[in-house]
């Protein structure tokens, strides 16, 4: 097993669902992590304190993906957290993870519903990953989230997966232009999670859950821990080798 001690993983909404079962994994496996919330401080703050009860280091800092002017600030209070928490000026990792949903028809999507989520799923992870990129670490790792639903169509989710589907173009082209400084950057693609994410649809609907599991070859939804595993892999040493990768967990949907 490779030895994550003292890497430092920076993940975005980290303060519940996929992003806080994600951060934990990444804890358990020996990386020093650093998550970001929007409004939520103090469930934030209850994810921190479970990563230092493991026995590693960790912060929280406020981000709002929405809100591209506001990253410069967000880097320089990085950097003073870097430095005063974490005695260093680097990251070895980010994972591009926070994001929200949204549901709506076609014909029914507004122009503001359409903007959200390209600001946050697609303009958010460019810009911030632009400022956040001399700050990691060469030989480092980018994880960014698309959507199975970038892959397979269900209605009412185009303006949410066409973004996706525009982070697996950017995480090829991000690839590409960081290769000379040896950062690797893949999507993982997660299919149908039992989280509180849209209003905790899969979780929450028998009959969405059980439409989800009987097309898919594993015969269930997925779990925040079969996502989580995957970006521990994919952050650390262990998958040196790839890169420009789409990988999707989805437990096999839509075959």
């Amino acid at each position: 097993m490779t030895n994550n001690a003292n890497k430092i993983v920076l993940l975005t909404g980290g303060s519940r669902g996929l992003g806080k079962e994600s951060a934990l994994q990444l804890a358990k496996s020996g990386f020093d992590v650093i998550i970001t919330f929007q409004n939520n401080q103090a469930d934030a703050e209850n994810v921190v304190n479970e990563i230092k009860a493991l026995g590693r280091k960790s912060s929280s800092l406020q981000l709002d993906l929405g809100n591209v002017a506001s990253f410069d600030g967000f880097v320089s209070a990085l950097k003073d957290i870097l430095d005063k928490g974490f005695g260093t000026t680097k990251i070895d990792s980010l994972v591009n993870n926070a994001g929200t949903g949204y549901y709506a028809s076609i014909e029914d999507t507004t122009e503001a519903g359409f903007d959200e989520m390209a600001t946050t799923h697609l303009k958010a992870p460019f810009f911030l990953t632009q400022k956040l990129l001399p700050f990691i670490n060469e030989g480092g790792s980018i994880v960014n989230t698309s959507s199975g639903l970038a892959r397979f169509s269900y209605p009412n989710y185009a303006a949410y997966a066409i973004m996706k589907a525009g982070i697996d173009s950017l995480t090829r082209y991000q690839a590409l232009e960081f290769g000379a400084k040896k950062i690797r950057v893949n999507s993982i693609a997660p299919g149908a999670i039992a989280t509180d994410f849209g209003g905790g649809a899969v979780r929450d609907n028998q009959a969405l859950n059980d439409m989800i599991a009987g097309n898919t070859a594993l015969g269930r939804v997925g779990l925040p821990d079969d996502i989580g595993s995957v970006i521990v892999f994919l952050c650390s040493e262990e998958s040196k080798w790839i890169n420009a990768q789409r990988i999707e967990v989805s437990g096999g949907i839509h075959i």
